[in-house]
């Protein structure tokens, strides 16, 4: 179903309408400002943002699954209560991301056929297996951890949509990243067998964690101009340095070790490094080839099939309410 506030792509306009547009969207940018909606703005602007948004929206709505997978198996009546609240939260942030990518011109149901198809990425970090209870908390310091690291500069994005939907899903991913933490803090602190099994998580999670954030800034075509505009406010490898330098102090509290021997304090660029990561598996789980690749869309595909009927009794109740609206226009028309 298509949101309401779906702003269509705009009618080609005159050399004269199309420069009085770029000099307006150029102030704008200039001013650290907000586009909205209905003003002007340079099809290659729209475009990097349909990828970024509906990127982003994908990326909330497969992360769920994860997580829903373990909160039959959650410990205890108040660990699935805290996980199926999470679990919501990321629907609710598709939802906003969804809503934001519409404005843009894109509708609702071409994101999701374009995700269902594989032709749609989302990020690479929910294609790795959630294997033990330690992965909940590992998922919510490291994963949503990275996300409130590159998200929070989001929240001042120059598209409005976009950096509005960001303020409450940071607030909300800051509730996430918490729980993860406790959750580890608990495991810690409690038998040798839970402290490892909270230790191999962080183990595996690591790593995927920091490639989150994109790939180096010489192999990131797209970070540049998205800089330029506004829409980010800091390079991958920028960001990533930042993460680092936040685990390597929580991770102390923990009583665990980030299983990177090479993390260091560069004195003279002022910033945290880290040891290689590799890249190649990156690229092959961005093309489709990681551990969970085909079971996430193949979840994905099922529950669009399965909530067909949902959606088709959504459009035709809301067909019913614009009728009788129509109805009533009409008699009092008359």
């Amino acid at each position: 179903m298509a949101a309401q506030n779906l702003q269509s792509v705009p009618a080609e306009l005159s050399p004269e309408e199309e420069a009085a547009g770029q000099a307006h969207f150029d102030r704008i940018i200039a001013e650290d400002s907000r586009i909205e909606p209905r003003d002007w703005m340079p099809v290659a602007y729209r475009k990097t943002l349909l990828r970024q948004v509906s990127q982003h929206a994908h990326s909330e709505i497969i992360g769920m699954q994860p997580e829903a997978n373990w909160i039959s198996r959650a410990p205890s009546l108040k660990r699935k209560a805290i996980l199926m609240a999470k679990v919501q939260d990321e629907a609710g942030h598709g939802l906003y991301l969804y809503s934001a990518a519409e404005t843009l011109g894109q509708t609702r149901d071409k994101m999701m056929d374009d995700l269902i198809a594989g032709k749609a990425r989302y990020s690479s970090i929910f294609n790795y297996p959630a294997l033990t209870w330690a992965d909940m908390g590992a998922i919510g310091w490291l994963v949503d951890g990275a996300a409130i690291c590159n998200q929070v500069p989001l929240c001042r994005a120059s598209y409005g949509p976009y950096g509005r939907a960001m303020v409450r899903i940071c607030k909300e991913e800051s509730f996430h990243q918490r729980q993860g933490f406790e959750i580890l803090l608990e495991l810690s602190n409690g038998t040798p067998e839970q402290k490892q099994m909270a230790q191999d998580a962080v183990n595996r999670w690591y790593a995927p964690a920091l490639m989150m954030f994109g790939p180096p800034d010489d192999d990131s075509p797209n970070s540049k101009q998205s800089m330029a505009w506004n829409i980010k406010r800091f390079s991958n490898d920028e960001l990533r340095s930042r993460f680092v330098g936040m685990m390597v102090e929580q991770v102390r509290v923990l009583g665990l070790t980030l299983p990177d021997d090479q993390i260091r304090f560069n004195e003279d660029t002022r910033k945290w490094e880290h040891g290689p990561l590799d890249w190649h598996e990156f690229q092959e789980v961005l093309a489709g080839r990681g551990p969970c690749n085909a079971q996430r869309l193949e979840r994905r595909r099922a529950a669009h099939d399965d909530g067909a009927w949902v959606r088709e009794a959504a459009a035709a109740y809301a067909a019913k309410q614009a009728a009788k609206q129509s109805m009533k226009t009409k008699e009092y028309a008359a």
